[in-house]
């Protein structure tokens, strides 16, 4: 039962690195690396909004930490791209436990939690717009120098696997914490933090850790981002749209499953560019079918498109979907 737990996961991953070999297309490629990066960011989101249950409206801090940690160590101090991968990484993780430790200490949940994760994100965003170290309103700007060591490429596919491999050690991550017992403790916390209490769970402990891995997990899709546009400013790292982004791909896709971010990534990102290409491009009609696409899943399947699934599947198959 645990292998195939992990075969959609596989599945899905050799479909997906399989698809630079039969589409050639810069527009495609783009698509998919941009798309891939939002899912890992909402992976990120999942593991502590979804399965743990503590809805945040500012993961833009922990996506904009990764952004500006490799950005910051590149451009100033000229540190290997991969060390500043593992070092953003590393402060993502940092960061998340610091709100987590200041948030969940002070007994904050539910609505009073998510609200000071947007507040945490705006902080972020104004001294970053502030600080000469982040180059201020102008951002910083890498150069563009492609090799391996600047996790730089020309040809689009390497980066693209490069983000996929990401994407799939962030399900394999997913999958494996449904498996154990911080997962279980996680659900636990979710349904009823009194009552986990109660059993023996170390609660603010779990809680910490769920944040602190959804930090590093988010931060690490900052790092992708700022690798493939070598730019970065206060609004694009600390940005309103990343935390929405983040939270409404697991909504769509399912709330709590592993493969929800995925699935709601692919399908809001593919259902916005269809609609582009429809609309003559016209500003913010993504964003409309964004909205329409959640207040048909609020309304009418509040688990989510897996969810739906689920629901239709026979019980066999249930797993798959999940």
């Amino acid at each position: 039962m645990t292998a195939r737990g992990y075969l959609p996961i596989l599945l899905v991953t050799a479909l997906l690195a399989f698809a630079p070999a039969v589409i050639h297309s810069n527009s495609v490629a783009n698509f998919l690396v941009l798309t891939l990066i939002i899912t890992l960011a909402a992976q990120g989101w999942n593991l502590l909004g979804g399965v743990a249950g503590q809805t945040s409206f500012g993961h833009a801090v922990f996506f904009g930490t990764g952004c500006y940690t490799t950005a910051i160590l590149q451009y100033h101090f000229d540190v290997n791209a991969w060390v500043a991968l593992v070092a953003a990484i590393a402060a993502g993780a940092a960061v998340g436990f610091v709100i987590g430790f200041l948030s969940f200490r002070a007994g904050l949940r539910g609505s009073y939690f998510a609200l000071i994760t947007l507040a945490f994100a705006e902080l972020a965003r104004i001294l970053a717009n502030a600080s000469e170290l982040t180059g201020g309103a102008a951002g910083l700007l890498l150069k563009l120098e492609p090799s391996f060591w600047n996790m730089q490429f020309a040809d689009r596919s390497y980066f693209l696997w490069l983000v996929l491999a990401f994407v799939f050690a962030g399900l394999v991550i997913s999958r494996s914490i449904a498996n154990s017992r911080f997962g279980a403790q996680l659900v636990a916390v979710r349904e009823n933090e009194d009552a986990a209490r109660a059993l023996g769970v170390d609660v603010l402990k779990v809680k910490l850790r769920a944040i602190s891995l959804s930090g590093a997990m988010t931060a690490a899709a900052g790092v992708l981002y700022m690798q493939n546009f070598l730019y970065v400013d206060a609004t694009i790292a600390f940005g309103i749209w990343i935390s929405i982004e983040a939270l409404l791909a697991p909504m769509v896709g399912g709330r709590g499953l592993v493969l929800g971010p995925l699935v709601g990534a692919f399908t809001l990102h593919g259902l916005g560019e269809f609609t582009k290409e429809f609309a003559g491009r016209v500003p913010g009609v993504d964003l409309i079918v964004f909205a329409i696409v959640l207040i048909l899943v609020v309304a009418f399947a509040s688990g989510g498109i897996l969810g739906l699934i689920r629901r239709v599947l026979p019980r066999s198959l249930k797993g798959a979907a999940s």
